[in-house]
């Protein structure tokens, strides 16, 4: 029976984060804006990244009542071939974040269904499930799915014709709903978010599919200081 590796979780350099997503990742898309960015490590060996951020729309926190500082997204998981348990993995990062970051109260991710992803990863960790979001619009753009605010970013109109005028061939697509999952980082927070539970979507897979991007591939990226989180 092989040992368990050597866990090691700290913050890593854009530019590691930036490989992992791009070589690991479903999306191969690095995401923009400030961005919180937690790197894996197993027995020394770079093997993946942890991202938390702002999301994709403005509005993430209204629901909840809460200000951008006291709400984030985790927007990605970008992982190669590993051995710990990514729902493990998440729960560290959770906690590392919570203490760097001391008035979060709650994170909130999205599992795709159109990537066969349903939120195991959550369901493992006690994550609260609130149904879906509303489907959205996208555009394919050389072949890759993109979202219209990534048009905004580059200061071109969010329609097909600002597609368009990036890969004249560009369609529209329309996108269903995704799983919406809550972590509360306060005993308050959570009886305030209860009531939104849902029952979890059923697995498809084991207890790690349904991840946003736990993709294999090799490891590489030059690691930072790591915190060292040995399994028990």
């Amino acid at each position: 029976m092989s040992s368990r590796p050597e866990l090691k979780l700290d913050w890593c350099s854009h530019e590691a984060a930036t490989y992992a997503v791009m070589k690991w990742h479903y999306s191969s898309a690095m995401p923009a804006g400030k961005l919180a960015k937690l790197g894996v490590w197993e027995d020394g060996k770079f093997v993946g990244v942890v991202l938390f951020g702002r999301g994709a729309t403005p509005h993430l926190c209204k629901p909840y009542r809460l200000t951008q500082y006291e709400c984030v997204e985790l927007i990605r998981i970008a992982m190669t071939d590993h051995k710990t348990t990514v729902s493990r993995i998440v729960s560290i990062a959770l906690r590392i974040l919570s203490k760097q970051s001391p008035r979060l109260r709650l994170v909130v991710s999205f599992a795709d269904p159109s990537q066969k992803h349903h939120g195991g990863v959550y369901q493992a960790g006690n994550w609260l499930c609130t149904g879906s979001s509303a489907g959205a619009k996208f555009f394919v753009i050389h072949g890759k799915l993109t979202h219209p605010r990534s048009l905004g970013s580059k200061g071109l109109p969010q329609n097909l014709a600002g597609a368009r005028r990036i890969d004249r061939h560009a369609r529209e697509v329309y996108m269903p709903g995704k799983y919406r999952y809550l972590m509360p980082l306060d005993a308050d927070m959570r009886r305030q978010i209860e009531p939104l539970r849902k029952p979890y979507p059923k697995r498809a897979g084991s207890v790690d599919s349904g991840t946003p991007g736990d993709q294999p591939g090799r490891g590489g990226a030059i690691p930072t200081s790591a915190l060292s989180i040995r399994q028990e």
